[in-house]
């Protein structure tokens, strides 16, 4: 059997749970004749957020001495880790080596930044992939004290090679042969630890894959390797119908397809990478997201058939941080050429749009996007106003959420619309924007922040998930 673990940063947000990881990867290794094992691992828990929380503020600062502290502090936790979860000395030893190399690598890049008082996009993934390239030297010896050789790569190592879009970078082609040609001669005689998040481009520049990238990243290597299972490693039972940290009754979903489940990671839930999917779909590979606290569990399974239900939705999911923004105004001559030249300016920007609802009067269009972009959106979109009088007003509303309901037996399906907005209405909530996918998988829908965990719970309860 050819497997892919992924082990998240809860998963390995300690030495005790690197251990355990390192325990799990040498069980299933000994409980199967011919197992073949591809580790990917993300960075120990919060590092990367503190890695980017630090270098925007020494950007900023301008403090080499904040530098240096901020260094120690990072050192000073990964030698900690590393001493708890690598019990062989000599294994020790060279890991700490290691991790004080990679630690002066991003000191003198950080000093840089503070000198120069600039952060790019580039800068920003070359020092966020410091969290995967810290973290992979201490599992891989942490699976080599548990008595199995291992070797540690990062992305570009193996052949993740991307173009320059630093922050979420694509893959070139021909990437799946190439990790293909690095990978496979490794398997059975030693494990690969790879570093989740990050890639290259062909001139070696450092890119990454946009957060949560260790699930596609595992997923890369699942396809090119014709993997039988790919194992994400979390620290949940596996899929649940809802945040089990605001929604009662929300349970553990044992099956979903790959539809669904992508439609779920695209609205809001933390369970995988949007673009995880779809290395795998083709070939048809299925994904397991797995409890690290009861491995024994068979988790949710993510295939490609459509499991049929009496349930026709699955699971309730939400995007908190987002912005309505409206733009409206008799000058609005046609939604298509409007649209046309939003599009544009906000995908020059950088702006994703999560939603769209237009009037049918068209002279009104909506617009739902992350609230972290609203600035650059209203940007992009006055610049348009600035040179052309098509756009009259533009409005926006940062205090709401995004709602999902997602699946497949919600295709076909009379009133489930209706059930929908039933349930809202008799809890008093009004929603401000609707959508629902030709696909009919899911429905969408956004409601005033402080409604969104009481419009959850009510449309969760109404199609009995939690049973």
């Amino acid at each position: 059997m050819r497997v892919v673990m992924k082990f998240g940063g809860t998963a390995i947000a300690n030495g005790e749970k690197i251990k355990t990881a390192a325990n799990l990867v040498m069980q299933s290794k000994e409980a199967a004749e011919n197992m073949e094992i591809v580790v990917v691992t993300s960075a120990i828990y919060a590092v990367t957020d503190t890695i980017y929380e630090q270098a925007n503020r020494i950007a900023e600062e301008g403090k080499v001495e904040k530098v240096k502290e901020f260094v120690g502090e990072l050192r000073n936790k990964h030698n900690m880790v590393a001493s708890v979860a690598i019990g062989d000395t000599q294994v020790l030893k060279k890991v700490k080596g290691e991790i004080k190399e990679r630690i002066a690598e991003m000191e003198k890049a950080l000093i840089g930044i503070c000198l120069l008082g600039e952060l790019t996009l580039r800068s920003l993934d070359y020092i966020g992939s410091f969290g995967e390239r810290l973290a992979a030297p201490i599992l891989a010896g942490a699976i080599q004290s548990a008595g199995i050789d291992a070797v540690h790569f990062t992305g570009g190592d193996i052949g993740i090679i991307t173009n320059a879009e630093y922050g979420s970078a694509q893959l070139m082609g021909g990437v799946e042969q190439e990790v293909r040609a690095r990978i496979m001669p490794l398997l059975g005689d030693k494990i690969p630890v790879v570093c989740g998040f990050t890639g290259e481009t062909k001139d070696g520049k450092i890119t990454t894959l946009g957060r949560g990238g260790s699930d596609y990243t595992a997923t890369i290597i699942g396809a090119a390797i014709d993997a039988d299972e790919i194992w994400l490693w979390k620290d949940t039972e596996g899929i649940m119908s809802a945040d089990p940290k605001r929604i009662k009754n929300a349970r553990k979903i044992p099956y979903i397809s790959y539809i669904e489940a992508m439609e779920l990671s695209y609205f809001g839930a933390a369970v995988l990478h949007p673009r995880a999917i779809e290395p795998v779909m083709e070939k048809k590979i299925p994904i397991r997201v797995k409890n690290l606290l009861n491995p024994d569990d068979e988790g949710t399974l993510i295939g490609e058939g459509q499991e049929k239900t009496k349930k026709a939705a699955k699971a309730i999911t939400l995007i908190e941080n987002t912005s309505i923004v409206n733009i409206a105004g008799t000058g609005i001559r046609s939604i298509s050429d409007v649209a046309s030249r939003i599009f544009s300016v906000l995908a020059a920007r950088n702006v994703d749009i999560i939603m769209i609802s237009h009037g049918s009067s068209e002279r009104t269009l909506s617009l739902v996007i992350d609230s972290a972009q609203l600035e650059r959106a209203i940007d992009a979109i006055q610049s348009i106003h600035a040179v052309d009088t098509v756009i009259r007003d533009i409005s926006y509303n940062s205090n709401v959420c995004t709602v999902g309901v997602v699946g497949v037996g919600m295709a076909g399906t009379v009133g489930v619309a209706g059930k929908v907005f039933s349930a809202l209405g008799n809890e008093g909530i009004s929603v401000k924007m609707i959508s629902q996918g030709s696909s009919e998988f899911n429905i969408s829908f956004v409601v005033q922040k402080e409604a969104a965990y009481k419009a959850a719970q009510a449309i969760h309860d109404v199609f009995e998930m939690g049973s």
